[in-house]
């Protein structure tokens, strides 16, 4: 169904059906939602039509007057119409393919030291500030939940938490390895070295969003939170980490000096990490139905390089390469998060017409 002709005939079977009176309440809801959305498909692709027509007959008027002033007034209107035919299309696009809700959550952002020891430790640091400076430009809020720092001020692991508007649909592609090309500070012979450091990305749940989880599946153990240089250390066990026992799952929160408050923010963490869990499998065994690899942003996939020598960062998702490393780094990704979601919204067309 990825055309108006076959909407219009789908719209047709189900006007069919609300009119008979055999439809019980449940069946009734469940049509009357796919209606409502072919309707205000319907609805706006005859707007675009009506736009169409208006802008042919304007042409038609440049051509058959010889005044001078009123064919520079029509050709203004055409050049109106054209700006909003564009944003009809753009509105159609969205509603025939649209987003993920999830996008407009704010999310969790893991980064963790893989191969290359301090090097990769210190480029957890640089990746922590990269996000940090591109949610102040958005105007989101960032700030550490959770981290494990090195005596070289590097991070094994830190946590962040980012609010503010369609965070998730901006940082979800994050998700990944990412792997640094540089000469570490510790190298004394100038050679380059490749470390990895793995991202990621977790929507945060919305409250009204039911997740339950058995009480009895969770090991929850308090600890001292630490602070880096024995700054702000806490003198009570206020730190919290909990285990999810039948998956493994693991989250700590040392964000806040309440034990109360950080098991509270755990808990939501853990929830968002299952139930992205429980999506990804849900994902994968419609892919596999499907039989066709379209990229999943699993983080088990290659993400980025970053090559310092050659001032350079190649986006392996969006297949893109950038030479201004140095200015991604300070948190100006712009330009790699709108090629990578204007690869998911061809991914989302090629899949077809949402079913609601």
């Amino acid at each position: 169904m990825n055309d108006i002709q076959d909407i219009q005939k789908r719209y047709d079977e189900l006007s069919a059906k609300l009119s008979s009176e055999q439809l019980n309440n449940s069946e009734r809801s469940t049509i009357g939602k796919e209606y409502s959305f072919l309707t205000n498909i319907l609805e706006k692709h005859k707007e675009i039509q009506e736009t169409e027509k208006n802008i042919h007959d304007a042409n038609a008027q440049i051509s058959n007057t010889d005044d001078a002033e009123l064919r520079q007034m029509f050709k203004d209107e055409v050049l109106e119409l054209e700006v909003k035919l564009k944003k009809e299309k753009d509105i159609l696009e969205e509603l025939m393919f649209p987003a993920d809700e999830t996008n407009k959550a704010n999310a969790y952002i893991e980064i963790r030291a893989g191969a290359g020891g301090q090097e990769a430790a210190l480029f957890v640091a640089d990746l922590m500030r990269l996000y940090t400076n591109y949610g102040l430009k958005k105007g989101w809020n960032v700030s550490i939940v959770d981290y494990s720092q090195t005596d070289l001020k590097g991070f094994k692991e830190v946590i962040l938490h980012v609010k503010g508007k369609n965070v998730y649909g901006h940082l979800k592609y994050e998700s990944g390895v990412h792997r640094v090309q540089r000469v570490p500070l510790t190298e004394t012979s100038g050679r380059v070295h490749t470390s990895t450091v793995t991202v990621a990305v977790f929507p945060e749940m919305e409250e009204e969003v039911k997740f339950e989880i058995d009480p009895e599946d969770l090991k929850i153990d308090v600890y001292r939170a630490g602070g880096a240089g024995g700054q702000h250390v806490n003198k009570t066990e206020s730190a919290v980490r909990i285990t999810h026992l039948p998956t493994n799952v693991v989250v700590t929160c040392q964000d806040d000096r309440s034990q109360h408050k950080n098991k509270e923010k755990a808990m939501k963490m853990l929830k968002s990490r299952l139930l992205v869990a429980q999506k990804e499998k849900q994902d994968a065994e419609m892919q596999q139905q499907r039989k066709e690899q379209v990229g999943s942003g699993s983080r088990a996939e290659k993400s980025r390089t970053y090559n310092y020598p050659q001032n350079r960062v190649s986006d392996h998702q969006a297949e893109l390469t950038l030479a201004k490393l140095e200015y991604i780094m300070e948190g100006d990704l712009d330009e790699i998060i709108e090629a990578l979601q204007a690869k998911e919204k061809q991914e989302r067309k090629k899949a077809g017409i949402a079913k609601k």
